[in-house]
């Protein structure tokens, strides 16, 4: 469901869900990867769910007034007119408060054999194929796009996925090259409603917000947690990798939904 942004040497692992992937596991560097539980599961050396914030993009977005060349002013607030957003695209920004619980509108939206939490109060608004956009400048518009952005990298259309939705620099660059070597999952098959669970966001301001993603496991019923990392640019969220590509960071196995807010159907 989810699909890290980076991938090893054509082995096929994009067929694959992002926490079965050898170069997902291995950017992030774990030690061990616990087979038992099949999917997201794995840990750091020292058990750490990782620092929030970590996407060490050396190219960061604009944080208020400057603009970008050729996109136009971006003030980054938000909140009034000086805030550009793409044409169409017009949400309610005024829910600053870190989320307690998920969007009363929410609902699941099937995006190739995966399922991904969609809110017209929080976003995405607008869909372009594979783009989907137009987020709420707030925390829960955060958390909406972290999921979003980063579930379509596996499949067909992702490079237009990265080109308008991932932060430019050296972390989109290395994200091209090593998805590159790497075959499309495949869209055919009944969508799978298992996949996420929940999420927290662990730091958030009007330029940059960090969200941790909890996938539920298989088997024993346990989960995963993940963190993504996302940056106010051109008037929207786009997905901030670290250098290397790495999309998600501070991977560690969870043993309930305590500390998250849970999708609830």
């Amino acid at each position: 469901m989810l699909n890290s942004g980076r991938a090893q040497g054509g082995s096929g692992e994009w067929e694959q869900p992002f926490w079965q992937q050898r170069g997902w596991i291995l950017s992030a560097g774990f030690l061990a990867v616990l087979l038992v539980l099949a999917v997201l599961f794995a840990v750091t050396g020292d058990g750490d769910e990782g620092p929030a914030g970590s996407s060490g993009d050396p190219n960061p977005a604009p944080t208020s007034k400057p603009s970008d060349p050729g996109s136009g002013s971006d003030s980054g607030d938000g909140k009034g007119t000086s805030d550009v957003r793409p044409a169409g695209c017009r949400t309610d920004d005024r829910d600053q408060a870190k989320p307690t619980k998920a969007p009363r509108d929410f609902h699941w939206k099937a995006n190739g054999t995966g399922l991904v939490p969609v809110s017209k109060a929080a976003g995405p608004l607008k869909y372009d194929g594979p783009v989907w956009s137009c987020f709420a400048h707030t925390p829960l518009g955060a958390v909406m796009a972290a999921h979003s952005i980063t579930d379509h990298l596996s499949y067909d259309g992702w490079r237009e996925v990265v080109d308008r939705q991932v932060v430019p620099g050296a972390g989109r660059d290395a994200l091209i090259a090593n998805r590159s070597q790497d075959a499309d999952k495949s869209t055919t098959g009944s969508p799978d409603a298992g996949g996420y669970a929940g999420f927290t966001v662990l730091s958030y301001d009007e330029t940059q917000a960090t969200v941790m993603v909890l996938v539920r496991g298989m088997g024993d019923g346990g989960f995963g947690s993940a963190s993504v990392t996302v940056r106010w640019r051109d008037g929207d969220w786009k997905l901030s990798p670290d250098p290397d590509g790495t999309v998600y960071s501070g991977v560690s196995q969870v043993s309930g939904t305590d500390g998250f807010v849970t999708w609830e159907a």
